[in-house]
């Protein structure tokens, strides 16, 4: 009796959180959808009128205007979704979905360097709330369906629902996941990634090309791969630290901002300056954008980070500034996107130090930068399974944790909890 009562019982859970979760994620994708398509358009009007750039103070400034006239408190992003899901709140304002896709399509308009996922989960929290108001769910439910809004935006952004679900519950407290919503998110990031395919769009498609040439396959592992794992170490311990300078750049960019500017309308305006003075210096505008659609043939790219002599030696670093000046000044997006460029194409540059497979190395700096900024190994690691591929999961799991530890507790996340104050997080 206690068996069947107890099964009775998961069932109308399930019932009941599929029914509250399909419509807000086919919203949530649907939203996701057009922001891709928007996405994509703006990066290729710029291609074609490359004196855009030249409007991307004025665009700063138009952001800045429709944040503190507007936007207000869902100047937070991410955060403010982070601290309602831990601490509860007042819920998400009605403006952040709108205010934040506007502002991004602004951002890559006019040329900032990028990413996505902070539109898509803000997207995706911003409606989960709204579908959480109609159905008048209370505190413990409301937080399940905001982390089932994160799931959402960040699976149909990427095309990886179970990493989105996975992400959603590890980003909340660093080394903690709550398992309570787990279904809910997975419903929400398989149902939104379904969504936008519905409409249409494709995501990009990453390929490791290293079987044909040797066997890395770990099934023979340890008879003839040590070298390999050792070197995958060693490039992960670089991929954590890289993790760690762009925190501290993106950090430091909104410090000396705040410290020396009392009138906030400036910091969008120099900030804007800057990146254009930097293209200029470069004498080429491929740290521009989101950095996966290139402008002209050759451009560096994170597609071409997979290929030998596809990055320049130092485009990691030239990203990582690029992104960390424009988000520090107050652009809108994410910083995901750019870390997927940082790492690759660090992997690139390593992979040619170390004497690695350079599609190999890409894909793993594509996920570990990410790992190490987030403090989310284990959903990175599952995202490398669903861009590349099952072949090289080990690989991918060494990468991710090693450049976790490696990075500290720091996170692009300020608003992620830390369990235990004043110990590293894998001392616990």
């Amino acid at each position: 009796m206690k068996f069947r009562s107890e099964h009775l019982a998961i069932m109308k859970y399930a019932l009941r959180w599929t029914l509250l979760i399909v419509p807000a994620a086919i919203a949530i994708g649907s939203s996701v959808a057009l922001f891709l398509w928007l996405l994509h358009w703006a990066t290729q009007f710029r291609f074609q009128h490359t004196w855009l750039l030249f409007l991307l103070p004025v665009a700063g400034l138009l952001i800045h205007l429709l944040y503190t006239t507007i936007g207000k408190s869902s100047e937070k992003g991410n955060n403010l979704i982070i601290t309602q899901i831990n601490d509860g709140g007042d819920g998400i304002p009605r403006a952040m979905a709108p205010i934040i896709l506007i502002t991004t399509v602004l951002t890559h308009l006019f040329g900032g360097s990028a990413g996505r996922e902070g539109t898509a989960v803000q997207m995706g929290g911003g409606i989960a709330d709204m579908f959480r108001k109609w159905f008048r769910l209370d505190e413990a439910d409301a937080k399940i369906m905001l982390t089932a809004g994160i799931a959402g935006g960040f699976g149909a952004v990427f095309g990886t629902p179970l990493t989105g679900a996975v992400f959603a519950l590890e980003v909340l407290v660093l080394g903690r996941m709550r398992y309570n919503a787990l279904l809910p998110a997975l419903i929400a990031s398989i149902v939104g990634d379904l969504t936008v395919s519905a409409w249409g769009l494709h995501h990009t498609a990453y390929h490791i090309n290293v079987a044909a040439q040797s066997d890395y396959s770990y099934a023979r592992y340890f008879a003839i791969d040590l070298l390999l794992l050792l070197k995958v170490i060693a490039a992960s311990v670089v991929f954590g630290l890289v993790s760690w300078l762009f925190i501290a750049s993106l950090n430091g960019v909104k410090a000396f901002f705040g410290r020396f500017f009392t009138h906030q309308w400036m910091v969008p305006v120099l900030g804007g300056l800057t990146i254009i003075a930097l293209s200029f210096a470069l004498g080429k505008p491929d740290y521009l954008g989101l950095g996966v659609e290139a402008e002209y043939p050759g451009a560096v790219t994170v597609s071409s980070a997979f290929e030998a002599g596809g990055a320049d030696a130092w485009s990691w670093l030239w990203k990582l500034i690029y992104t960390s000046i424009t988000l520090g000044s107050g652009f809108k997006g994410g910083e995901v996107t750019p870390l997927f460029y940082i790492g690759a194409t660090l992997g690139n540059t390593l992979s040619a130090i170390l004497n690695a497979p350079v599609s190999l190395f890409a894909a793993l700096g594509f996920i570990a930068v990410f790992s190490g900024a987030t403090n989310t190994p284990l959903a990175c690691t599952i995202m490398g399974v669903e861009l590349f591929g099952s072949q090289y999961t080990l690989f991918f799991a060494v990468a991710c944790f090693t450049a976790y530890l490696f990075s500290g507790t720091a996170g692009i996340y300020s608003a992620q909890k830390k369990p235990v104050a004043g110990r590293h997080h894998f001392m616990e």
